[in-house]
């Protein structure tokens, strides 16, 4: 198997053809196959994990 292999099944599975796939940047490719960034904590899960885990005090 190449090192295309993988990333040209998954091109496919994406439902891009192939002829498209090789067509792509790099910078187009990462795009497409980069995971989203994770959401912001609200502030209410926040305020539990804080709860959940106090920074220790030190003395003065």
């Amino acid at each position: 198997m190449s090192a295309w292999s993988a990333p040209l099944r998954l091109a496919v599975s994406l439902g891009l053809p192939p002829e498209a796939f090789w067509r792509l940047s790099l910078k187009e490719w990462r795009a497409l196959t980069e995971a989203p960034p994770a959401p912001a904590p609200s502030r209410a899960d926040l305020s539990a994990l804080i709860a959940r885990y106090p920074d220790e005090e030190t003395p003065p």
